[in-house]
């Protein structure tokens, strides 16, 4: 693979880059809450047809939607699945203005995401949360016009038969979502939801053991989330002092090696203290 082919679907604009760390849900058969949800301090509002609805109540959530969307608000809309009766309904919502992506639950072929694209949706955002998403992980990955991958790992538990796992056997499939979107040159991926809503150590465990995956958002299911997102996966005040001490050794070294702390300054490591300072500037 070609560098060019690694960063076909990366966007050039630097706005257009700056990559969501929460996001947020809000049922779509509420609508008295989006404007609540936008105001929320989340990168993005995900807008869910799919779990949050009842199906007695999926029709009328859409017309909803349909309803308040509008171009200067900005959100994504979670579909219902390509297997259901609503997916051709909830069609219709794709090429919308303020729909600034479409998120696919139960994605497992490439052709679901070209289904969206086919009506007009700007970015597919395809959850992977069944063991035929995975088996299909690089076509779906490396289907024109998804933007990033979002990790349903609680839907994967249910599909595989799992039985009160701990985070370690969903290790390999957090890993395969992280190289799948790098190799097709999508923005990192989205982890899965944190169910605790009022436990702020375990949420700060679960995002910062997904940023050191390679992971760069996750998704939320309550407001009280968001600001514990966002902060955890930001850089620290201590990985920027690091930065900065290492770009100034490599800079005094003149291109020279140089040790810091005991450790050899070597290209790596000055990439990814200049990433963490880049990262750094956003907030």
């Amino acid at each position: 693979m070609s560098q060019s082919d690694l960063h076909r679907n990366r966007p050039t604009d630097p706005e257009a880059t700056r990559i969501a760390r929460s996001l947020l849900f809000v049922p779509a058969s509420r609508p008295d809450r989006f404007d609540k949800a936008l105001a929320a301090g989340a990168d993005a509002v995900v807008i869910d047809l799919e779990d949050a609805v009842p199906p007695a109540d999926k029709d009328r959530a859409r017309d909803a939607v349909a309803a308040w969307l509008a171009p200067g608000r900005s959100v994504v809309v979670r579909i219902n699945g390509a297997g259901t009766g609503w997916f051709r309904g909830d069609l219709a919502l794709c090429a919308r203005p303020g729909v600034a992506a479409v998120m696919l639950p139960k994605a497992e072929r490439a052709d679901q995401v070209a289904a969206l694209r086919d009506a007009g949706a700007a970015a597919v955002m395809p959850l992977i949360e069944s063991a035929a998403g995975f088996a299909a992980l690089p076509a779906i990955a490396g289907a024109p016009g998804v933007q990033r991958l979002a990790f349903g790992s609680i839907d994967i538990q249910v599909d595989l038969g799992m039985r009160d796992p701990l985070e370690d056997e969903l290790l390999l499939f957090r890993s395969q979502l992280v190289l799948a979107s790098r190799l097709a040159g999508l923005q990192p991926p989205i982890d899965g939801v944190s169910t605790a809503i009022d436990d702020a150590q375990r949420l700060r465990d679960d995002v910062l053991r997904a940023r050191r995956l390679g992971f760069g958002g996750k998704l939320c299911i309550h407001p009280r989330q968001v600001e514990g997102v966002n902060r955890h996966f930001a850089p620290s005040e201590a990985e920027r002092a690091w930065a900065q001490r290492v770009l100034a050794a490599a800079a005094a070294a003149g291109g020279a090696a140089v040790a810091l702390d005991g450790a050899m300054v070597d290209q790596p490591v000055i990439l990814r203290a200049q990433a963490i300072l880049r990262e750094a500037q956003r907030d």
